[in-house]
């Protein structure tokens, strides 16, 4: 029998950013949280009961067997203690990630100090590992094994000018060789200016860097103009990090062949890349709440993982530490260059929403694809998209139902005349039983992507001490779901409905278990990670996940068949179904081999053989096995009994070493 893995043991110093420190080590697959170290507030020991773990406020105090300490107490070039607390736990022996910013000498002293205590040390400058950042970087490694860089526009607020130079370094592979001109001088009479500029080179390639250099000492974060921006500019085109938190743009470079008569040659051969979208944009974005929730514990985790590495491969701590001590050395140059920034006290600002200056963009255009991930109870929403097959967006012929009105409405109006039948003789039955008997005091039973609320109805009748949270994003399977709980007091008492889309979903802090019949294929492979990272810390100690997937795990292509006929009244209804393999994105690095699955529902009067209505969806899905699931998760994975035939259907639990502490939502980041 196999041993599991000791955890490694995480203490947190400090309790405000350390917050994040805390989520990471108790939310993250093989580390746990050994306690927090504070001066000892109300505050810091109420945290430190809600997470169920010891409170210290001196390192005499700690016991034997800590791994390593996160240390996000400022340090003395922000006034505090942090570097001298820093050192007294390496004096115990414990490994030690610092919380940017760190003086240069306090920095080289602190190598130094590890290499004598034969720990391991690290600076963590946090920005770098945060996920659209390192989408990022990624592609700019790509872009740049393909053409040369010809130049890089950034800009940062003071404050966040060291991790800003991390990332530069991870963006171009190389630091060196690097040299800076002086800012020019603000002529005296044009009133305050927030930014400073500077020219200079950076790996080699020419840097323009622009530094909002005003500073509220009292509340740095909360008063910068904006974070992290940085272009990549080659031959090929721009490379763009619109913001730290997402998302990455990329915009091909505008090339138009000109005639022997010096104009621009629009059509024929050679201007194929006038198909290209002048600006395209990669990856979501994220509301703020998803920002401290999910973006910066993930990036800390990242942090922690280089730390735990360095732990495992041993070596001279002083040599695995000159990249960073060279990254402070640029940051130190360019801070002296600029001059102490001005101080500001501004007020609290407003933030305005995208409606505010878009009255007509609040909400999204009613014949426009959905979101990827809003999917159904049961695997069967649809994304009306006129390029697929689908009427959205054409006017429609007489007898034929566009559906282009409201996203998914169209199997909405069908659903339960299928869905029914395959609820009641396999999904429901199996989710029921797993239920009838499980722990659910843990937290609420969370049904992601209810559909109309078949399944949602089923758990509630096996359950009827259960609360649950049913979320469906599309308008129409949430009508259906609305008035199917409304109608019944007992589901009106214990069902709460909301719009939420997968991954970003509001979720309580506590679950105990979670539904998702048919919704994982509709993610790609980093909602889905996303999704996974956000269910497994909030998952109840015993908590459960049911996960329903379609019939097959490679992508392929399936001939229309009837699958279903239904009647009602004088009328008959028949579903066929499709599918086919989507090359739409083949030329996207990340595809997965998706499908797109067509669905047509045919109505009939009086036994004729023309319909008199017709109407066809489709969507994208990503098809994958329990044993994809199971590795993406980090849960493991139990079939459940159903009806031969029916799609896959699983039980999800913790392993017996998954953290299983849960996370306080916080607005405060820092």
């Amino acid at each position: 029998m196999n041993t599991p893995p000791t955890p490694f043991r995480v203490l947190v110093c400090g309790t405000n950013f350390g917050r994040f420190y805390a989520e990471a080590a108790r939310g993250r697959p093989g580390y746990a949280l050994a306690g927090l170290l504070s001066r000892g507030s109300a505050a810091s020991r109420a945290y430190a009961r809600h997470l169920g773990v010891p409170h210290y406020t001196d390192v005499d105090d700690l016991p034997d067997g800590i791994d390593a300490a996160c240390v996000a107490v400022s340090s003395s070039i922000s006034g505090g203690q942090g570097t001298d607390l820093a050192r007294t736990l390496m004096d115990r022996g414990i490994h030690v990630l610092q919380e940017h910013p760190v003086h240069l000498t306090e920095l080289t002293e602190n190598y130094r100090y590890a290499r004598r205590r034969g720990v391991r040390y690290r600076l963590n400058t946090h920005y770098p590992h945060v996920a659209p950042v390192r989408a990022f970087t990624d592609a700019a490694r790509r872009l740049l094994a393909r053409q040369r860089p010809l130049f890089v526009d950034a800009a940062t607020p003071v404050h966040l000018m060291h991790p800003l130079v991390d990332i530069l370094g991870r963006t171009l592979g190389t630091l060196r060789p690097w040299r800076f001109a002086d800012p020019a001088p603000l002529p005296a009479d044009i009133g305050p200016q927030p930014f400073r500029s500077l020219q200079g080179v950076f790996a080699g390639v020419p840097l323009t860097l622009r530094v909002h250099h005003q500073l509220d000492p009292s509340d740095r974060d909360n008063h910068a103009l904006h974070w992290h921006r940085i272009a990549l500019g080659t031959e090929g085109g721009v490379l763009t990090l619109a913001d730290t938190h997402g998302p990455v743009l990329w915009s091909p470079r505008l090339h138009v062949g000109r005639d022997a008569d010096r104009r621009f040659v629009l059509d024929g051969p050679g201007t194929g890349s006038l198909g290209l979208a002048t600006t395209s944009v990669v990856g979501d974005t994220v509301p703020f709440r998803t920002v401290f929730s999910d973006l910066w514990p993930e990036a800390v985790g990242r942090a922690l993982d280089g730390l735990r590495d360095a732990v495992e491969q041993g070596g001279d701590a002083w040599r695995t530490g000159q990249y960073d001590l060279a990254v402070c050395r640029i940051w130190t140059d360019l801070a002296a260059r600029l001059g102490p920034p001005e101080i500001v006290r501004p007020g609290t600002p407003r933030p305005l929403a995208v409606s505010d200056m878009f009255p007509a963009r609040g909400q999204p255009p009613a014949h426009a694809s959905p979101k990827a991930g809003t999917g159904t109870g049961t695997g069967s929403d649809v994304d009306s998209d006129a390029d697929t097959g689908s009427d959205a967006g054409r006017e429609a012929a007489p007898g034929h139902d566009t559906g282009a009105a409201t996203p998914y409405t169209p199997s909405a109006e069908f659903f339960d005349l299928v869905a029914a039948e395959h609820t009641a003789t396999a999904s429901a039955p199996a989710i029921a039983a797993l239920l009838a008997d499980a722990d659910l005091t843990g937290g609420p039973v969370v049904d992601i992507g209810a559909g109309t609320g078949l399944v949602t109805e089923a758990v509630a009748r096996a359950r009827p001490d259960a609360e649950i949270l049913a979320c469906e994003p599309a308008v129409g399977m949430r009508a259906v779901l609305t008035s199917r709980v409304f109608s019944d007091p007992d589901l009106r008492s214990r069902v709460t409905v909301t719009a939420d889309a997968a991954p970003d979903l509001d979720l309580p802090d506590r679950i105990g278990a979670v539904l998702l019949c048919g919704v994982l294929g509709h993610l790609d492979a980093g909602n889905r990670a996303r999704l996974w990272r956000r269910l497994t810390r909030r998952l109840a100690p015993g908590g459960l996940v049911v996960v329903e997937l379609m019939g097959f795990d490679e992508p392929l292509t399936l001939p229309e068949t009837r699958l279903a006929t239904a009647t009602a009244g004088r009328q008959r209804y028949e579903w066929s179904f499709a599918g086919a393999l989507d090359d739409s994105d083949v030329a996207d690095d990340t595809a997965e081999g998706a499908m797109r699955l067509h669905s047509t529902w045919r109505v009939y009067e009086d036994g004729a053989t023309e319909p008199v209505r017709e109407v066809r969806d489709s969507y994208r899905w990503i098809p994958f096995g329990l044993k994809d699931v199971e590795a993406e998760s980090g849960l493991t994975a139990r079939p459940l009994p159903t009806r031969p035939g029916a799609p896959p259907l699983a039980v999800l639990v913790l392993p017996p070493v998954f953290p299983v502490d849960h996370p306080t939502h916080t607005e405060d980041h820092r």
